[in-house]
């Protein structure tokens, strides 16, 4: 086997054919300059342009560049996982490649590691890249999530990091599907610091990541680490049911101490409306619950990879040899 490397960066890519080049440019020159023994992992998503064509360019040009292209899009937090899978670095990194995130703070992010830390994430500071209503709702999702989360989540932290090998070891071994990296990192209890950046625009292209991905990935972060939408139905109908007790009470007593009446129509109306808007959003949650259950119980593997460079068949480099043998599955051809 080859001598492991000392850093790992894995970068999931769809449709990024046009930065691809300027991505590998940037982090070679920052680690090479650093003096890191490195490797770089790229997991085309199934992207439909010319990106796979450049990986495999670039993998020719530099071993060091390894690749990984799944069957189809199955998402950014499922081809960040494929990477982690085959990565054999001492430390591991993960990022996006649309230069969003600086490959420059990757040597800082792994001199916190020095300090004692197992995870070094990088805060977002100022946010180039966005307007002022995806600041506005990225600000208030994380503080909420945080309120309601059972797991300790850093505020303004998104994917890029980097971490200990035995932290990613960890993540690779979890079985669940709908993942949410960075609060996966909390849950294990590893000791993490932030290290405050700047995020650039784009360095070309336009974002994959659609509100309504966003919404999805939201969802699936808030359904996997917090039980609290299960309880709030439980509570919106304890109090529907008190109110009920309290309506009924009102109605009895004025029909029979008093010579008024409320009038019906409008009123039940009313009432069933709403009775049967919380009962339709209680048995919303519970499905969107139950459908990640079923998610999981079929056992299907987490990705498929089409194609795999930079690695014999037999590596023993990867993350993850007790799995079976990797949370995906791959197609030899």
């Amino acid at each position: 086997m080859a001598q492991r490397p000392d850093l790992s960066v894995v970068a999931p890519v769809f449709d990024e054919g046009a930065q691809v080049d300027a991505f590998y440019e940037r982090v070679s020159d920052v680690l090479t300059r650093a003096g890191y023994a490195w490797e770089l992992i790229l997991v085309d998503d199934g992207s439909t342009d010319d990106t796979f064509a450049r990986l495999c360019a670039l993998h020719e040009r530099d071993p060091r560049v390894k690749v990984i292209q799944l069957a189809r899009n199955f998402g950014h937090q499922t081809a960040i996982s494929a990477g982690l899978d085959r990565a054999a670095g001492a430390c591991v990194a993960i990022m996006d490649a649309d230069l969003q995130d600086p490959p420059e703070l990757l040597p800082v992010m792994a001199g916190r590691l020095n300090d004692g830390y197992d995870i070094a994430y990088g805060v977002r500071a100022i946010r180039k890249d966005e307007g002022w209503f995806k600041q506005a709702t990225s600000y208030l999702f994380y503080r909420a999530f945080k309120a309601i989360a059972n797991v300790p989540i850093p505020v303004d932290a998104g994917d890029f990091c980097v971490m200990r090998r035995e932290v990613a070891v960890a993540i690779t071994r979890l079985p669940e599907r709908h993942r949410f990296l960075r609060a996966l990192r909390g849950w294990f209890g590893f000791r993490q610091v932030g290290v405050p950046y700047d995020r650039s625009e784009r360095s070309g292209g336009r974002t994959k990541f659609t509100w309504w991905k966003m919404l999805q990935f939201s969802l699936d972060g808030v359904l996997s680490f917090s039980e609290l939408p299960l309880r709030f139905a439980s509570w919106v109908g304890c109090l529907v049911a008190f109110a009920s007790l309290v309506g009924v009470g009102v109605v009895f007593y004025l029909r029979l101490f008093t010579d008024r009446s409320i009038p019906g129509f409008a009123t039940i109306t009313i009432v069933v409306l709403f009775l049967g808007g919380v009962q339709l959003l209680a048995v919303g949650l519970l499905g969107e619950y139950i459908s990640r259950i079923f998610d999981e119980v079929k056992g299907r593997p987490l990705y498929v990879a089409r194609t795999v460079l930079g690695w014999d068949r037999d590596d023993e480099g990867a993350l993850a040899p007790a799995r079976q043998p990797y949370a995906g599955m791959e197609i030899r051809e």
